[in-house]
């Protein structure tokens, strides 16, 4: 008995149109792969999307977003709204807190930088040594004198504007942050147990730092930056001040560190290499604050 073989057409069949499941066809979507007919074929750069790509995409073949303008840290431009939106919100924070431990010096030592208090011969009940690591960030935000404040917040609004553009929102507020914590960590490791510190002064070092590779990416003359930082670090390792050097040179450490990885991560793999930096250095703020721990209990 002959068998009877199936014609090609019959053996591989062609699927049917994701719209029109009745119309086999051999095209499909170059951005969602999924089977079009010639009804629903839309012509893109590169060969043809389905009308659900279209009208969800930018209809030239790649993700929505891809096309959008973007800084020099990959973040999306804001098309709208107040591009110096985070930097007043961390100055009237700043402001708020300012005002609160005015009104009440028992929040102020709440909120300051310590390692233990009281010291010897009482046993320490308060300080980060004793499980207080929120003033790591809370001393961030403190100030006493109304020249520190004045100076501090002067610093963060010229400075801030630029890197917030650059940068972005998120970047830019995690570049904030971290510079300030690795600034209270160096304190905390190096100072003395029983000194206070605070203010928001380990965060604006940050800015400086992240403002000096800011202007050596963009290759503009860094010598009035550095002639600013240059000065302020003559005031920070004046004794007659009483400024904590260690939070100064900490925050500027943490903000050279984050911003070149924020301004100079490589294109294609951008994301990642600004997320690892990030955390990178936040390992390192809890490492100093583990040993210094560790040392005082």
């Amino acid at each position: 008995m002959d068998q009877v073989s199936e014609s090609p057409q019959e053996a591989h069949s062609l699927p049917g149109c994701y719209r029109h499941p009745d119309r086999e066809t051999g095209v499909r979507c170059t951005r969602c792969e999924r089977p079009i007919c010639p009804e629903c074929m839309v012509s893109a750069s590169v060969g043809f999307q389905c009308p659900d790509c279209v009208r969800g995409g930018s209809g030239t073949g790649h993700h929505p977003g891809a096309s959008r303008p973007r800084n020099l840290a990959g973040a999306p431009l804001a098309v709208s709204g107040d591009p110096h939106l985070v930097t007043k919100i961390l100055v009237l924070l700043n402001l708020v807190v300012f005002v609160a431990v005015q009104a009440s010096s028992a929040l102020l030592g709440e909120m300051m930088l310590i390692a233990q208090w009281p010291p010897a011969p009482w046993t320490p009940t308060q300080g980060v040594a004793e499980g207080e690591w929120y003033r790591l960030v809370t001393a961030m935000f403190t100030h006493e004198a109304i020249w520190h404040i004045a100076f501090n917040m002067l610093s963060l609004w010229f400075l801030g504007g630029p890197l917030e553009e650059a940068l972005g929102r998120l970047r830019y507020l995690s570049l904030y942050l971290i510079s300030g914590l690795t600034g209270s960590a160096l304190a905390y490791l190096l100072q003395p147990p029983h000194t206070a510190s605070l203010g928001a002064s380990g965060a604006i070092f940050g800015l400086f730092g992240a403002t000096a590779v800011l202007m050596r990416r963009r290759n503009l003359d860094m010598r009035p930056v550095l002639v600013l930082l240059a000065i302020n670090l003559l005031f920070t390792f004046n004794p007659g001040f009483n400024i904590s050097w260690q939070a100064h040179i900490g925050g500027l450490a943490g903000g050279v560190a984050v911003g070149h990885a924020l301004l100079n991560a490589p294109r294609e793999r951008r994301t990642p290499v600004q997320a690892g930096a990030c955390v990178l250095v936040l390992a390192v703020v809890v490492g100093m604050t583990l040993l210094r721990t560790a040392q005082l209990t």
